[in-house]
């Protein structure tokens, strides 16, 4: 019981650095905050639907990725809420990301808590934090396509390469 423990606070640990990581690689890029984001770091966000050892260090990852970017308070706050939640979201659909390595609409379908929650609070918080002025609609429809991208196709990538080397990576 121990062991397992330990292996729980180095999976967040590791997946908390691996998000801070893949977030300054999207800010190097320009991609990590504001109307247009693509980060990276939210491809792990399929990790729930494999352990829930995930779920704090996501959520403890975009804490500090927010903090390092330079995010404003209500954004560290309600974003990295919005990561949470969206997390536990995930690890409660787990069912539907393993069914099989290839189906992608099953890997969609457990990903929904996190775009649409990033969706609607990254939405609101570039207009009423970052008083970003080019439309909502525009701005959701941004955000939702970089929260597709990056916690969609890319979570569906990392789910198939996880699936496939389960043994060797201790899922």
């Amino acid at each position: 019981m121990r062991n397992d423990g330990i292996k729980n606070i180095v999976t967040g640990g590791v997946t908390a650095g691996l998000y801070v990581l893949l977030t300054l690689v999207s800010f190097a890029f320009g991609l990590a905050s504001g109307a247009v984001q693509l980060r990276l770091s939210e491809a792990l966000c399929i990790l729930p639907a494999f352990t829930p050892a995930a779920i704090p260090g996501l959520f403890a990852g975009c804490i500090l990725a927010n903090i390092i970017t330079g995010c404003a308070l209500p954004d560290i706050v309600f974003g990295s809420l919005a990561t949470l939640l969206g997390a536990i979201g995930t690890r409660a659909l787990r069912k539907y990301v393993l069914k099989d390595a290839r189906n992608f609409s099953g890997t969609l379908l457990s990903l929904l808590p996190p775009i649409l929650l990033n969706t609607l609070t990254v939405t609101a918080l570039q207009v009423f934090v970052y008083g970003i002025k080019a439309g909502r609609i525009l701005i959701a429809l941004s955000v939702f396509a970089g929260e597709f991208v990056s916690c969609g196709v890319f979570g569906w990538v990392l789910k198939r390469y996880i699936v496939s080397n389960k043994q060797k990576l201790g899922f």
